[in-house]
């Protein structure tokens, strides 16, 4: 993942930009980089937060850095924000992009005696891709329209100029872009996560549509673009990556989770001491279903946050098993001799699930008894970049689905019924892998019915492969 942040200002922005920046940092762990245009002349620095924080690393860039417009992103992947020089005139570019068809645009881009200067994990940097595809266009909204027209997968960018900021969400709406104001000054703030401009004084103005294009400059929001009729934002900003105190399509994070845990909570037939979280992410299940259910929730399993990243990062598995097993740290004087619920918000390999449930036996429960937030996930997102999963067959589900059908990944739709008797034996696969007690996910319907949107506006691809658009 990625995320982004922009500041529109009358005054010298850079101090809101840094922190606005800052509070995305639970989207990215590899590249970081802060834009600026101050009186058309432009500033931009990038570095590596591999083996540090973006405060660590970007503070010292303050001093140089000016002017009243920018923008920053944290990133998993390319090095961004860049800066292009066109037949448009000078502008910076971020994105929250996952471009599935980079070979083919390459190809065109470059028939066109476009070029290439950046590579990213010895790879296209995606952010530069699309800068190529904008620059395509007679001006900003028809290049944004192109990139619209040809990228597979899911792109939204932040385009600064002298001017401001040109804001363009995705064109089904897959992530999300927020607008805030600050009532005492006037100055807009852009952002994929609304939580990130609260503490700066800040409040939400509108959330971008889908596909939907907006200049901000100091004097107000012009629409470049209006918004798409279709959208399919991502059900696991609710469930997973989405801050707890962010909102999402006026839905907050937090509450959605709460609801899925009282649901589970509510049709749960087990008995059982107290429920607990998996934290981070489990913390807003665990405590809706401690409602639900009507049993104590305690923090039997603790996170050891100040150093420890987090543990879907590390290109190597054997690296990832090893940082979520050193930050989740189990309390045994809560734990031992008790029968304890632990919510979580998905499982993905079950490798570190089944590392974490041979901890908490280790620490002496009695039973213990899995809530997931989420349905299974039977397919590989297409869309974004929240997993490091390289191929489908990563997927635990996918596993035991072969298994099940004789070595062969057939019949998926069966298994995504939480009514038939194949998801029922791939559960109980599952259950078995990881080493508990009784396995529970949540159904489709419980997603749906939390997050409060219309079915056919989420993509919930990586439950039922439903979405469209790549």
């Amino acid at each position: 993942m990625s995320g982004f942040f922009g500041v529109v200002s009358k005054q010298p922005c850079i101090t809101d930009l840094f922190y606005g920046t800052d509070y995305h940092s639970h989207l990215g762990t590899s590249r970081a980089g802060l834009a600026t245009f101050d009186n058309g002349q432009p500033h931009l620095n990038i570095h590596s937060i591999k083996n540090s924080y973006f405060r660590t690393k970007l503070e010292a860039d303050l001093v140089e850095m000016k002017g009243n417009v920018g923008i920053g992103v944290i990133s998993d992947t390319e090095a961004q924000p860049l800066m292009v020089n066109s037949h448009m005139g000078r502008f910076a570019i971020a994105s929250v992009a996952r471009i599935n068809n980079v070979e083919e645009l390459e190809h065109e881009c470059l028939d066109m005696h476009q070029q290439f200067t950046d590579l990213s994990l010895g790879r296209t940097n995606a952010t530069e891709l699309a800068a190529l595809l904008v620059t395509q266009g007679k001006d900003f909204t028809d290049g944004i329209e192109n990139v619209y027209r040809k990228v597979r997968g899911s792109c939204s960018m932040l385009i600064l100029t002298p001017r401001g900021i040109i804001a363009a969400r995705d064109v089904y709406g897959r992530t999300p872009i927020a607008i805030g104001q600050r009532s005492d000054d006037g100055t807009y703030a852009v952002a994929s996560d609304s939580h990130s401009y609260i503490n700066l004084g800040f409040q939400t103005l509108r959330h971008i549509g889908p596909g939907e294009v907006v200049e901000i400059t100091p004097e107000g929001i012009r629409q470049l673009r209006a918004p798409s009729d279709k959208m399919q934002v991502c059900s696991f900003l609710w469930i997973y990556y989405g801050f707890p105190v962010a909102d999402y399509e006026g839905i907050g994070a937090e509450e959605v989770r709460y609801k899925l845990g009282e649901a589970m909570g509510k049709s749960d037939d087990i008995e059982a001491d107290f429920v607990s979280a998996i934290p981070d992410s489990g913390i807003g299940m665990a405590i809706g279903y401690a409602i639900g259910k009507g049993i104590p929730y305690k923090r039997g399993v603790v996170k050891y946050t100040p150093t420890w990243s987090r543990s879907f990062m590390p290109v190597n598995q054997e690296a990832r098993n090893l940082v979520a097993k050193m930050k989740l740290m189990p309390n045994r004087s809560i734990l031992e001799g008790k029968e304890v619920v632990f919510c979580d918000d998905s499982i993905v390999r079950g490798t570190q699930l089944r590392d974490q449930v041979r901890m908490l036996y280790n620490c002496g429960v009695k039973r213990v008894h899995i809530r997931i937030s989420c349905p299974p996930l039977t397919h590989g997102c297409q869309f974004l970049n929240f997993s490091a999963s390289k191929t489908d067959l990563e997927l635990i589900t996918r596993r035991c689905i072969a298994e099940l059908e004789g070595g062969e990944v057939r019949n998926i739709e069966a298994y995504n019924d939480s009514t038939s008797p194949e998801y029922r034996r791939m559960v109980e696969m599952i259950r078995q892998h990881v080493g508990v007690d009784t396995l529970k996910f949540n159904t489709l319907s419980d997603v749906v019915n939390a997050i409060g949107l219309p079915k056919e506006r989420i993509c919930t691809h990586c439950f039922d492969g439903s979405s469209y658009g790549f």
